[in-house]
């Protein structure tokens, strides 16, 4: 495949349409991929049609379904949806709705790998090694013939997504997922092809990716989520994503690249900023470790202060090394910033907690350039994802009876 074309000049306007490989969006901003927990047993509800559509009434260029999974051992979450045939009735009448609203449609794709370890869900846990982290410990490495498969499973998820009418597909290559586990230094101690150097730990990224585009085709645009850095000591750093992020440029499998941080494993909120919400996860988890959560919940759950557009130092130095599209996240609230990312050659920008908390946040900006989001940061969003993800400052919506939401 070419060496995907710019879409625009630098400094364009956020609200203009753009192509994004062989979609035209009507805009630049993107809902990102923040897990709904409202599919049930695998398959799509009207409640998570529901809430699809409301982003994309709100205004979004496009929203994104997340999680998907390739395979069953890869979900976070026992509801989550897995690329079978018989998702893709639910996932039609999803992406149908979108696109009555004017919006596109995206699936992130992944495989949970050590991030699935303590949801419990019957399946084996695959990771790179055991790396004397309690995160890998309890998991089983994956052998070359669990890779092969794994793999293939993303072209088969791709093939899916198309019949299922999808715009794009994001491939999840951060946080400690699978992909981002063999990334990783600290979780990867293989000794075979996939294990050592960069070039070694970045094989299964590469080798998914071309899976990815070979299913692909021109059909539909390719999107890949890929760490600036771990958040960990001796983890994937910012001066190795700028490397990865050249060999996916140099493969050619891209139309355009996200820039994400953080560990789901061992440091969530270095992606999220802003407070750390100990008391509302320890409320979700089972009682025999509610107390520990507790008391030492802070050691997991660090603090980091927040401010507008909080990845933009560092993922503006992986702008300068491609020449690719990219999607600025990160604390993207207001106009200005978005005004921001595109100044300095950005794309596209992808907003999360600020559309939990106002899916018309959009429409509100291109009515009002100096509206700011409601949201205030305080992450109490993220423990809503073990149950139904939502605002905790919006009051919630009775969602339609599981009897009525199961696609068929």
């Amino acid at each position: 495949m070419a060496e995907p074309d710019r879409t625009g000049p630098v400094g364009a306007d956020v609200f203009a349409s753009a192509r994004l490989g062989p979609v035209t969006l009507r805009n630049r901003t993107i809902k990102a991929a923040t897990y709904e927990n409202r599919a049930r047993r695998g398959l799509v509800t009207d409640d998570l049609i529901e809430f699809h559509v409301e982003h994309a009434a709100g205004g979004v260029g496009m929203t994104t379904v997340a999680f998907c999974a390739v395979s069953p051992e890869g979900r976070t979450d026992r509801h989550q949806i897995v690329w079978q045939p018989e998702a893709v009735p639910g996932l039609r009448r999803l992406t149908d709705a979108v696109h009555e609203q004017g919006a596109a449609a995206s699936a992130q794709i992944g495989h949970s790998g050590p991030v699935g370890i303590s949801r419990g869900l019957g399946q084996p846990v695959l990771v790179p090694s055991r790396s004397g982290s309690p995160a890998t410990l309890a998991g089983t490495p994956a052998s070359r013939a669990d890779l092969r498969r794994i793999v293939g499973a993303y072209g088969t998820a791709v093939g899916l997504a198309i019949d299922a009418g999808f715009d794009a597909v994001e491939i999840h290559l951060g946080h400690n997922y699978l992909a981002s586990a063999f990334l990783s230094p600290r979780l990867n101690r293989r000794k075979d092809e996939y294990g050592g150097s960069l070039a070694n730990r970045a094989r299964l990224a590469r080798e998914i990716m071309r899976a990815v585009r070979d299913a692909a085709g021109d059909r539909i645009a390719v999107l890949a989520k890929l760490n600036l850095d771990d958040g960990v000591r001796g983890g994937f750093w910012l001066d190795e994503a700028i490397v990865v992020a050249r060999w996916l440029e140099q493969d050619g499998t891209l139309d355009a690249l996200e820039m994400t941080a953080g560990s789901s494993l061992l440091n969530p909120m270095y992606l999220f900023k802003g407070d750390a919400p100990v008391r509302e996860f320890a409320a979700v988890l089972p009682a025999p470790v509610r107390t520990g959560a507790r008391l030492a919940g802070h050691r997991f759950l660090r603090e980091y202060p927040y401010s507008d557009g909080y990845l933009l130092d560092d993922a503006r130095q992986v702008r300068a090394a491609v020449k690719l599209p990219m999607i600025l996240l990160g604390g993207i609230t207001n106009k200005a910033i978005m005004d921001t990312a595109m100044a300095e050659g950005f794309e596209f920008v992808a907003l999360g907690r600020a559309l939990l908390r106002e899916p018309d946040l959009i429409n509100r900006l291109r009515a009002d350039p100096g509206a700011r989001s409601l949201c205030n940061h305080n992450n109490k969003c993220m423990p809503t994802t073990f149950q139904r993800s939502r605002c905790v400052l919006v009051p919630p919506r009775v969602p339609p009876t599981e009897s009525h939401t199961a696609a068929q």
